[in-house]
């Protein structure tokens, strides 16, 4: 059977497989389409080692709430490049890992790449999509928290950032949307702790240390040093500490325990995308040369 152009390019839109690899595919299989993408994936997934090397540093972190909203779940996956994670596959992907991870109860990577979805487990079928696209991706940090509260999320620009927020109370119309604000919050202003409590003692004494060294470079004397060194104590529990600092849409500079009134912020996390991961940046030619030797 002839092996036309315009069958090549149909088997390369629904594989993203190299054009000689899908000629050579075509050929092997006399031209029919179901069997030359089942010998890509099986060839594909023979290359997965090969691309699981690469840097995968972009991403999108997705995020889900259980029905009762007592468990939040935000989990990182990332992809090489900003093209992959905005395709459809990417994206789907990453919310039905979230699914996996609410329906079973899952809190780590580990049990989430085991967990099975539609028959298959969550590895195998991240290992395919890798094949078929041709892109390393990995299924980075899962972080889940139940309570006996509420929880909300919140994703921000989309989905570079999320942001799980933990309260005390009932999950009502008014205290959930007070949740979503401190949520937004947390997402614009990256708080070091909850609350001047969680603050450890080695934290405090080096960020007095750090101050004290700058008032003596200052020409304080060193009788009055302690008295300042008292309300910088006070002035970075109010920068660092989530419940201190003015809440960002306060229009009267109240802070976030105020503005939460009667329900109290029990804990936070926060995840941005790439948060830890060197990107690896090459020379694009020398990088094209390296694709194309293997």
């Amino acid at each position: 059977m002839k092996i036309t152009a315009k069958m090549v390019k149909e088997l390369r839109n629904i594989t993203a497989a190299g054009m000689m690899d899908c000629k050579k595919a075509l050929t092997e299989k006399e031209g029919n389409m179901e069997a030359s993408i089942d010998y890509l994936r099986e060839k594909g997934m023979a290359k997965a080692a090969k691309k699981a090397g690469r840097i995968a540093a972009e991403g999108m972190i997705f995020d889900g709430i259980s029905e009762d909203a007592k468990t939040a779940i935000v989990l990182e996956f990332n992809s090489e490049t900003d093209f992959v994670t905005k395709s459809d596959e990417f994206i789907q992907f990453g919310k039905d890992a979230v699914e996996v991870a609410l329906k079973n109860g899952i809190t780590t990577i580990e049990d989430l790449k085991s967990a099975e979805f539609n028959g298959e487990t969550m590895e195998a079928r991240l290992t395919n999509l890798i094949a078929k696209i041709g892109e390393n991706m990995n299924l980075r940090r899962l972080k889940s928290i139940t309570t006996e509260g509420f929880v909300t999320t919140y994703n921000h620009l989309g989905g570079k950032l999320g942001v799980i927020i933990e309260m005390t109370g009932e999950a009502n119309e008014e205290n959930v949307a007070k949740a979503k604000g401190i949520a937004m919050h947390v997402a614009a202003m990256d708080p070091g702790y909850l609350s001047p409590e969680d603050v450890t003692t080695k934290d405090l004494k080096k960020e007095m240390e750090i101050a004290r060294v700058q008032l003596l470079d200052q020409g304080k004397p060193e009788k009055i040093i302690d008295n300042i060194l008292k309300g910088k104590e006070r002035k970075f529990y109010e920068e660092s500490c989530l419940v201190k600092q003015v809440y960002v849409r306060a229009e009267n500079k109240e802070t976030i325990e105020k503005f939460a009134g009667d329900i109290t912020v029990k804990g936070f996390f926060r995840f941005k995308v790439g948060d830890g991961i060197e990107k690896k940046i090459e020379n694009f030619a020398a990088e094209v040369e390296a694709q194309i030797n293997g």
